[in-house]
């Protein structure tokens, strides 16, 4: 895996781990930290909001949200009035991505893309994300989707259906980063894939459940390493350059805000009183609402005569650091029609919910669920089962046991008090802290050696480190 020739095409293999910092490689990351000692580490510069949709656009585009048009993990979509969180189809991102400025150069360049997000429909030749079945009677089956369609079904056959209760929700762990570890070997075995793609999520569950400075956090370190180790070593099998590299660092967080009740509060969001008796966001209807996403919240204005008092407001509520009108977003890359007349950003010790409700009883029915698509915001509370529940696996048992007989059943396990969420991500980096506490990138090649890496620049490392130049 050496970088020796500079004038041969060698594949490159990156691997997202998601969450890794400069300070986690030392004892408990040995195969990252061989990549590391082959190559060179790097504190990564990210983009704002530091979130996986964005800064992966950014990676693959080499460009900001200003131009690729992803400005969160989700964003309020005008023209239908609504939320709309987790899409898949690559065509949500505008500009030329990495793997088509390869081919461009080169026909014979191909791509696997594993995990990724805007997996559907990108131009590549290998793809597989998780996709489940959703049949009339409201059941949810576990399934993937795959270019070419029979790549999954091979796949699944082998590894068995992807784990996705284990890719996010209470059971989040391990077991979804090393399915999709086994896959990219695989798929690199098989396929010889000129640039391979790998997203390894596993270290957001425990660094969101219990912050960066838990010690439960050490082994989950340990075991991504060892699911990255995996792959870097089919990379070495192949004589492939490899890249590890993360999006955001964590940090510690203890206090969530509720942007969306607050603009309630003050007479600019609408809710809508359903029949079924809880209450559900009319965004539409809002003159001011709020998308939260981490540390980041877009902050929807309908009339522009508005803005002025709605951001005076949110400036002064505890918690918030900054509101970003249009002008300064412009600092910051995120001027696209698709983000919020505001953008406020979280103190670093806090984190925005989305709920808007103001009684608990009156949560509308999906907030006690794991929904990442309906819900018009992130929810990092659906990764803890309700400390509520006095017999959480009992009530799971039934629920389960509804499905199996096929009737309608409610998976309501998922607590609504925020204050249990104890890391999150967003915000840019303390520059003080950057160095240590910020996302990173690990090369295997020195030729590209460099004091720190701009998340703008990883689509021509990328290239350069295939081309040889």
């Amino acid at each position: 895996m050496s970088s020796s020739s500079a004038s041969q095409p060698r594949p490159v293999v990156v691997i997202d781990v998601v969450g890794l910092t400069p300070a986690m490689l030392g004892s408990d990351t040995p195969r990252i930290g061989e990549v590391a000692t082959e190559g060179f580490a790097a504190p990564l510069r990210t983009v704002l909001p530091a979130v996986t949709c964005t800064v992966q656009s950014t990676l693959l585009t080499g460009t900001l949200p200003r131009e690729h048009g992803i400005v969160g993990n989700g964003w309020y979509f005008r023209d239908l009035a609504e939320v709309l969180f987790w899409r898949q189809s690559n065509a949500l991102v505008h500009g030329e991505r990495v793997y088509q400025a390869g081919k461009r150069r080169d026909p014979r360049f191909t791509t696997a893309k594993l995990f990724w997000w805007y997996n559907m429909y990108a131009p590549v030749e290998w793809s597989v994300t998780p996709r489940p079945c959703y049949p009339a009677d409201g059941r949810k089956i576990f399934d993937s989707y795959s270019e070419p369609p029979e790549l999954k079904d091979a796949l699944q056959a082998r590894l068995g259906i992807f784990p996705l209760h284990r890719f996010w929700g209470p059971g989040a762990n391990i077991e979804s980063s090393r399915w999709i570890a086994r896959a990219a070997v695989d798929v690199i075995r098989r396929f010889r894939p000129t640039l391979t793609l790998v997203y390894l999520p596993h270290l957001d569950y425990d660094l969101q459940r219990y912050g960066p400075h838990d010690p439960r956090v050490t082994e989950a370190i340990r075991a991504v390493d060892a699911e990255a180790g995996r792959v870097i070593d089919v990379a070495r099998e192949v004589g492939a350059e490899v890249v590890v590299l993360s999006e955001y660092g964590i940090v510690e967080v203890r206090r969530p805000i509720h942007i969306n009740r607050f603009l309630r509060q003050r007479g600019w969001l609408r809710i809508r009183r359903e029949i079924t008796g809880w209450e559900t966001l009319d965004a539409g209807a809002s003159r001011a609402f709020a998308v939260a996403d981490h540390q980041v919240a877009h902050v929807y204005v309908r009339d522009p005569a508005d803005v002025a008092d709605v951001a005076r407001a949110l400036a002064q509520h505890p918690g918030i650091e900054r509101v970003l009108d249009g002008d300064a977003q412009r600092q910051f890359g995120l001027d696209h029609p698709r983000s919020g007349e505001l953008v406020c950003i979280a103190e670093p010790d806090a984190w925005f919910t989305y709920y808007f409700w103001l009684d608990d009883r009156l949560a509308p029915d999906y907030a006690r669920t794991v929904d990442i698509h309906r819900k018009p915001g992130y929810d990092p509370a659906e990764l803890f089962l309700d400390p509520h529940l006095r017999f959480p696996k009992l009530r799971i048992a039934r629920r389960l046991l509804q499905k199996w007989l096929g009737f309608r059943y409610l998976m309501d396990v998922i607590g609504l008090d925020a204050t249990i969420v104890r890391g999150s991500h967003g915000r840019l980096p303390d520059p003080r802290a950057a160095e240590t506490d910020g996302p990173v990138f690990v090369c295997s090649s020195k030729r590209l050696a460099c004091d720190e890496v701009a998340a703008t620049d990883v689509k021509q490392l990328l290239l350069q480190l295939h081309f040889g130049e």
